[in-house]
């Protein structure tokens, strides 16, 4: 074992740096886990803090925190929906381009909105979607209608949010299936030329099976997402008048412990978020590698 480890010696140095961040930036921070299970107060540190057990847990008879899940799911499942075969789509379009500075224009334009920040991102709806001289009720109002109100909308709100996440990483997202359709051998196509299939013969029968690895692998990454609908891109959009909606499992952490100061609380939440997303990707692994045979490991 020694024999080895000396022969690879320089491969860990290499290693070495990133095995201590992950440690202290990924291991180390598991110890604030412990909150979930004390009455924690600034001022006192983790270990003096009383234990409470289970109490901290306590949110679960509340109808406000059920409310909230509703509402992540509720996002969450309609961002998977559309968002999950968009890339898959784009990238299938992207492949059949054959005109490559066309090509290489919409790849450039299609990434481009995922360098933006979701604050960016919500400053530009909103001059967009405003209620007071935004382009969209301008143009509304040209047409004869009535200003809509989207951003205080309860009805709009979440087509705003999985809307705006589609343009911002469809493009972004494509990346991964594009490289995958490269790595199919070419002689594939020209096999299925010759026997006569048509583009959507060769996409059904050839490229969807060539990238379907990828496909599982990007699946079961995106399971936990369930669970976590980015507060980066709901909080910047929420108001008083669309909280009926938009208030979801970040914003409520958010709200209760750093605003409310019940860090126990919030430390529990976020505690039963990572489980229920642990349990989901295991079991969304183990279905994969049932179904096609192919996992995360």
């Amino acid at each position: 074992m020694y024999a080895k480890f000396y022969k690879h010696r320089w491969q860990y140095l290499m290693i070495l740096p990133s095995v201590v961040l992950l440690f202290l930036f990924s291991y180390m921070p598991m110890a604030g886990i412990l909150v979930a299970f004390r009455d924690f107060q600034i001022g006192t540190s983790i270990w003096s803090a009383p234990w409470v057990g289970l109490d901290n847990f306590a949110f679960l008879n509340e109808p406000q925190f059920w409310t909230v899940v509703r509402n992540t799911l509720y996002i969450s499942v309609l961002k998977f929906i559309f968002g999950f075969p968009a890339p898959i789509l784009l990238a299938l379009l992207i492949n059949e381009v054959t005109h490559s500075t066309f090509k290489r224009f919409v790849q450039s334009v299609s990434y481009l909105p995922h360098f933006f920040s979701w604050i960016v991102v919500a400053y530009m709806l909103q001059s967009f979607l405003t209620l007071d001289g935004g382009l969209v009720n301008q143009l509304i109002g040209k047409a004869g209608g009535d200003p809509v109100f989207f951003l205080g909308s309860t009805e709009w709100f979440r087509p705003i949010v999985v809307g705006s996440g589609l343009w911002k990483e469809t493009g972004w997202n494509t990346i991964l299936y594009l490289a995958a359709i490269t790595t199919i051998d070419p002689q594939l196509y020209e096999a299925a030329k010759v026997e006569g299939a048509g583009k959507m013969a060769q996409i059904r029968h050839i490229t969807i099976p060539g990238i379907l690895p990828t496909i599982s692998i990007v699946l079961i990454l995106s399971i936990p997402s369930l669970i976590n609908v980015g507060m980066d891109q709901i909080y910047p959009l929420m108001n008083s008048a669309n909280m009926e909606v938009s208030d979801v499992l970040d914003t409520y952490v958010l709200r209760s412990g750093l605003q409310q100061g019940y860090f126990g609380m919030s430390t529990a939440v976020g505690l039963l978020s990572s489980v229920i997303g642990l349990v989901l990707v295991l079991g969304t692994n183990q279905l994969s590698r049932r179904i096609n045979g192919e996992g995360l490991w």
